[in-house]
C-alpha cells in the first residue's frame, strides 16, 4: 500500500488544502481522493505539482506501507 503525505506536508508549510487545490487547479473532491488513498492512480503533472508546490522530494511525498 502507498500512502501520499500531503496532510502531513502541508502542515509542515501551515498552507491548507483549499490553498493546494487553487495551486494545482484540482478539484477538491480529486485532491481529496488522493489524499485518502481512493485513487489508483496518479498522473506523473500531478505528482510534479505535489513536490514543487510542497516543496518536497518524491520519497518525502510517498511512504510504502508492508502489509
Amino acid at each position: 500500500m502507498i500512502k501520499v503525505n500531503i496532510v502531513e506536508l502541508l502542515k509542515r508549510k501551515n498552507k491548507t488544502k483549499y490553498w493546494l487545490k487553487q495551486q494545482m487547479n484540482i478539484t477538491s473532491r480529486n485532491l481529496n481522493r488522493i489524499i485518502n488513498g481512493e485513487t489508483t492512480s496518479i498522473s506523473f503533472k500531478y505528482i510534479e505539482d505535489l513536490c514543487n508546490y510542497l516543496d518536497c522530494t518524491i520519497d518525502e511525498l510517498f511512504t510504502i506501507i508492508k502489509k
